[in-house]
């Protein structure tokens, strides 16, 4: 077991009366994860935002786990588990149907490789207890929980900033993040998941060092996208980005068409809004329509610019090309797996079929598999002013929703063609 240095910070300890977190919340093998390593002459606490959530009243999304073990020995002790991470090596621990990350304590920051600018280039370095809390990006998921005797270790004063509803750098906000600009997104996620504020000395350096966030991997970034639209406060997120400049930097084509178009701004928030909504009822949220919404406003100012420059392009064909070029560039400051662009690139082109006021083949239409998503789309084109609400209304008495007839027009009744015996085909050929 390793000790603590000399000069390391003493905790303050919140006995298991005060925080006031039943154990039985605690997943059963998240304890008995901690309990293996303990056995096996190990700390191990709860960390992160598991105990931040606890402590708040919420329901953790994933139970982490911090050990003196290094990855090697944390792979030892449990079979079922494997190695992963190329800057900070940890392990996935599975327990029953569940797995549990398990990670190194990490040594102080200059331990720790960084490049000329500041940035962390690899983390693999060791360190203590008392290191590893110095080490994390906020002061509320920098709380150890003790399962031995419940108590929560706090290096940091996290526990009095969950009180005052603050997010706050520890160490220096600019070294901080230097070390990692995805830092500054995270402050503004936690802040709208929250509820909390930026405290001021952490939030001065964002706008300055928001530029950063270029340097960034095209994958992790879109990663943090999904994490800021897909964790239940996606609206809140989005006014966080306005607030701080931060959509430019993520989304500038977005960024640029919603300050032309205030109709883009309005549906970016219907879309938030409805994912916000849609999450609270434990319904499912596909990444592919939060992209379709996300880059609608350039695919729309692109498809509209190809027909102005050539009258006789269709809008297919148009929005069809303006869905690649926009990709193919966003795709340089986020990238975006293909399966979520390819849905994204459906609903877009599905638009000018559902918009034709004369439409053919609308059984087969329905039928489609991205119909459904696409419709969606455009009752969302509807609300945020564009000129489609009598067809979304058209498309809804379609499906057979008697309350949203369009009052000029009625949807034809397709008739099921009957199919014929091949014995009938056959006599009919001869």
């Amino acid at each position: 077991m390793q000790l603590s240095p000399p000069d390391a910070p003493a905790p303050d300890v919140v006995p298991a009366s005060e925080h006031g977190i039943p154990r039985e919340r605690i997943h059963r093998n998240a304890r008995q994860v901690l309990e293996r390593l303990v056995e096996g002459g190990f700390e191990a606490y709860l960390v992160g935002g598991c105990v931040r959530d606890l402590l708040l009243g919420r329901v953790p999304k994933d139970f982490d786990v911090a050990t003196s073990a290094r990855p090697e020995e944390v792979r030892d002790l449990f079979p079922r588990s494997r190695l992963i991470g190329r800057r900070f090596r940890l392990a996935h621990v599975r327990a029953g149907r569940d797995v549990y990350e398990v990670a190194t304590f990490r040594a102080s920051h200059d331990a720790a490789a960084t490049g000329p600018d500041g940035m962390l280039l690899h983390d693999n370095v060791y360190g203590t207890r008392e290191e590893d809390a110095l080490r994390r990006d906020f002061t509320v998921n920098a709380l150890y929980y003790d399962d031995r005797d419940g108590s929560i270790l706090d290096f940091t004063g996290g526990f009095p900033d969950l009180d005052a509803g603050v997010i706050r750098s520890i160490g220096d906000p600019g070294v901080r993040y230097r070390e990692d600009p995805v830092r500054i997104l995270r402050a503004v996620r936690f802040a709208a998941k929250l509820g909390f504020r930026i405290e001021p000395s952490s939030e001065a350096p964002i706008h300055e060092l928001a530029p950063l966030l270029e340097g960034v991997p095209a994958a992790r970034l879109f990663e943090e996208i999904l994490k800021l639209f897909q964790g239940g406060h996606a609206l809140e997120s989005l006014r966080g980005l306005d607030r701080y400049d931060l959509l430019p930097l993520l989304c500038p084509a977005t960024a640029v068409s919603a300050d032309r178009d205030p109709s883009v701004r309005t549906l970016l928030e219907r879309a938030f809004e409805n994912t916000d909504r849609r999450l609270a009822g434990d319904r499912p949220v596909s990444p592919g329509f939060l992209v379709a919404a996300l880059l609608w406003g350039p695919v729309r100012e692109r498809a509209d610019a190809a027909q102005t420059e050539d009258g006789v392009r269709s809008r297919g064909v148009a929005l069809a090309e303006a869905a690649d070029e926009t990709i193919a560039i966003q795709a340089k400051r986020t990238s975006m797996p293909r399966r979520f662009t390819a849905m994204a690139r459906d609903i877009w082109t599905m638009q000018p079929r559902l918009e034709n006021r004369r439409p053919r083949r609308v059984a087969a239409t329905i039928a489609h598999p991205r119909f459904r998503a696409a419709y969606d789309f455009l009752c969302l084109r509807g609300e945020a002013g564009e000129p489609v609400a009598e067809r979304a209304a058209w498309w809804t008495a379609a499906q057979g929703d008697p309350g949203e007839k369009d009052p000029d027009e009625s949807p034809p009744q397709v008739p099921r063609r009957r199919r014929r015996r091949r014995s009938q085909r056959r006599g009919r050929a001869a």
